[in-house]
């Protein structure tokens, strides 16, 4: 996925002025996948907004007493707000590694955690977990979680730092690998 720094204006039918304006006071990124197709990421307060947007739009017309069947599928969490390992609590940023694990930045609980695909049932603290704070074994507001398949590690934000956590079993602790900055 390429990262770009500026909004690109689309001068055909200027679509993109009012987005422009939506987000001129907003913390946001705009990504573009393959596709150049672009997602953006918006944060207000306490909630984290993900929209993609396709290079060419198809609107559909979906009669107002249309009836949904739902279709998904709880794979993490599902069991209310909350400390267990069956639980999250503000989950904000998540990463599914090759093998569908589902690995999710829980935000109040000051962990990471992550679910391996089939067991729907408790996830695993791999990270954090022991109340929040900035010592080596700690995490404090963790928003966003990746997997460094090079040094199996996970790689998170949190607080003011980024910081790497071995996926080794028996790690208790941290690297930090920038600090002082704003998560």
């Amino acid at each position: 996925m390429k990262q770009h720094s500026k909004v690109i204006n689309d001068n055909e039918n200027n679509s993109n002025s009012e987005m422009v304006k939506h987000f001129q006071e907003k913390k946001f990124q705009c990504l573009f996948d393959t596709n150049d197709a672009f997602i953006i990421e918006e944060e207000k307060d306490y909630w984290k907004r993900l929209t993609k947007e396709a290079k060419y739009s198809i609107i559909i017309n979906i009669p107002a007493n249309a009836t949904w069947t739902q279709n998904g599928v709880t794979v993490a969490g599902g069991n209310g707000e909350g400390g267990a390992t069956n639980q999250l609590n503000r989950p904000f940023g998540l990463f599914v590694d090759d093998d569908q694990t589902v690995v999710i930045a829980d935000h109040r609980n000051h962990r990471i955690i992550q679910w391996k695909n089939g067991d729907t049932t408790n996830g695993q603290v791999v990270a954090g977990g022991k109340g929040e704070g900035n010592g080596s074994h700690q995490l404090k507001w963790p928003t966003d979680v990746l997997i460094d398949k090079e040094t199996d590690s996970l790689i998170i934000c949190e607080g003011i730092r980024v910081v790497r956590w071995s996926r080794r079993s028996g790690t208790t602790q941290d690297e930090i690998l920038i600090d002082n900055i704003d998560c």
